[in-house]
């Protein structure tokens, strides 16, 4: 199963605030476990929504937003794509993640072809 690890937006973030060497070192050989232990497929951090755009699709037409949006608590920081048996193996890996300044992560599960095997017959 692939789940998408959702790192949220914090005021730092959204400041543009890189983070110190050390946690980036901290991070690297975070990342560096889940490398060695198969589950890794991608991660990333993203620039500040202000850097950004959203669109939207109200009656067929894109609507097209230029960031920065004000509410952090719904923004998307960085993420993690990661592939293992179950959610609750992604929240054990998470445990060990070296957040330091109240960072939040949402875990969603990835649907597969197969999930849609009902719908498509």
């Amino acid at each position: 199963m692939r789940f998408l690890v959702m790192v949220k937006g914090t005021p730092q973030s959204e400041a543009g605030e890189l983070p110190s060497a050390g946690m980036l070192a901290k991070m690297g050989a975070f990342n560096e476990e889940l490398v060695r232990a198969g589950i890794f497929i991608s991660g990333e951090g993203l620039q500040p929504s202000s850097k950004g755009a959203r669109m939207s699709f109200a009656g067929g037409k894109p609507i097209v937003t230029d960031g920065p949006f004000a509410e952090t608590k719904e923004l998307v920081a960085g993420f993690w794509l990661l592939q293992a048996k179950s959610k609750e193996e992604i929240v054990e890996w998470l445990t060990r993640c070296p957040f330091e300044r109240g960072e939040q992560v949402e875990i969603r599960r990835i649907y597969e072809l197969e999930d849609f095997a009902p719908v498509l017959g």
